[in-house]
């Protein structure tokens, strides 16, 4: 059972290395993450994924929504089964499709609202559907939904636009996850990030 989140090992001018814990294992930070858009790094097994010691690999809630969906992934056992991995995983809340297909979205304070790129269909996504999915999915991090800007966003408004709003994003996205896990003890939770803009 966990007793604490994270634990700093040893630290050194402003650098720290620790170790994070989660439902399915420690972290050994600083960690690469690799990209599982679709939950499986591309071009490896999951005997090669963790022959290279990697800590946890990195699932998109946008892709995986789209397909299989969360449904299907529920049903086959959730995303560790899915992908056939025993260690950590994180999914992230959909957010950087806000900045990626930007051309094809809507934001607007209730959540953003995309056109699926493979069939025209359109998809909403608030904070507290983006933690439904991410519960249903079975990572064991998720994160809190956010309005990503461009480095080169169009000025100091669009940008604190976005920060302000990421912020209250947060506040609905860890109200959802309370919700969603009031019944869970603390060691069966995955563990709920929020997004640092800037």
């Amino acid at each position: 059972m966990m007793t604490s989140v994270f634990d700093v090992k040893s630290t050194n001018r402003g650098a720290r290395a620790g170790v994070l814990h989660t439902r399915a294992g420690d972290v050994l930070t600083p960690t690469f993450m690799p990209d599982g858009t679709r939950g499986a790094v591309k071009s490896l097994t999951p005997e090669m994924v963790e022959s290279t010691g990697v800590g946890v690999v990195l699932a998109n809630t946008y892709h995986l929504h789209l397909a299989p969906g969360e449904e299907v992934i529920a049903k086959l056992g959730g995303l560790h089964a899915f992908v056939n991995r025993k260690g950590p995983m994180l999914t992230d809340s959909g957010g950087f499709q806000v900045f990626s297909l930007a051309k094809i979205n809507k934001i607007t304070e209730d959540g953003v609202t995309f056109k699926d790129p493979k069939t025209g269909d359109t998809v909403f996504l608030s904070p507290e559907i983006s933690i439904q999915i991410q519960m249903k999915l079975g990572a064991d991090m998720i994160v809190a939904f956010d309005d990503v800007t461009a480095l080169d966003a169009k000025g100091r408004d669009r940008t604190l636009e976005a920060f302000e709003r990421t912020h209250r994003w947060l506040e609905r996205s860890l109200a959802e996850f309370q919700r969603l896990t009031k019944d869970m003890a603390l060691h069966e939770r995955p563990l709920l990030f929020g997004v640092v803009q800037g």
